[in-house]
């Protein structure tokens, strides 16, 4: 069942009397249960791309149907309600609040969605276990390890029970074996739950834990494959 599909998405920026066109006419279909990663150089159009496919922009042309919806159409108030239950998040800074904790952290999809304080702590402590970070549910971000920080900001994306998670250069700021447990646990929640993972990322090795790879170069697709091919 197809769960993303974008129909000659494009994508113009208007500066001044100037206008530079980020995306030309992308055509492609992603299916629930997919692990896909997007590769191209900088300013191939990828990142564009990805903020369009998580509400956070919006196409010039072409129309964007998210799980059978066109939220191509949809108004702000909509796009922030299906940003909340259908998608999750994951950047390379981790973008956590200094101030609270690991399950403050991963409550707050659920304040956005009116979901009680019970069952707030409930749910994210069942999150935080899926992440491996079961009795961390107190510490703050600096008394966790920067792996530790992204299992929080994963566990954050999963607490709405989103069905998508879009990952941005997840293992950026991330050391070498440190990036290969997190790509592990995107591997491990991509095949026991069903979650269809998209990330972003400049690194081959990284690429290779998925099954797909779409490869983008100045606003076009350049190739989209199995990952066998990358």
């Amino acid at each position: 069942m197809t769960l993303i599909s974008a129909q000659g998405i494009s994508k113009d920026y208007v500066m001044g009397e100037m206008s530079v066109t980020a995306l030309k006419s992308i055509s492609l279909e992603i299916k629930k249960g997919e692990f896909v990663a997007v590769m191209g150089p900088s300013g191939s159009g990828k990142s564009t791309f990805m903020n369009i496919l998580g509400c956070l922009d919006r196409a010039t042309g072409g129309a964007y149907l998210l799980d059978g919806s066109d939220v191509s159409k949809l108004q702000r108030d909509e796009l922030a309600e299906i940003r909340n239950k259908k998608i999750g998040f994951v950047f390379q800074g981790f973008n956590l609040l200094a101030r609270r904790s690991a399950l403050e952290n991963v409550e707050l999809p659920m304040l956005y969605d009116g979901v009680p304080a019970s069952e707030r702590g409930a749910r994210a402590a069942d999150a935080l276990k899926v992440v491996g970070l079961s009795g961390r549910e107190g510490h703050h971000p600096n008394q966790l390890s920067g792996g530790q920080q992204q299992r929080v900001a994963i566990a954050r994306a999963l607490v709405n029970r989103t069905p998508l998670i879009l990952a941005d250069e997840p293992t950026g700021n991330l050391d070498t074996r440190t990036s290969v447990e997190i790509m592990e646990l995107f591997v491990r929640l991509n095949a026991e739950a069903m979650i269809t993972v998209m990330l972003v990322t400049h690194e081959p090795d990284i690429a290779r834990f998925s099954r797909r790879v779409i490869k983008f170069l100045d606003g076009t697709v350049l190739s989209d494959g199995p990952v066998e091919t990358l």
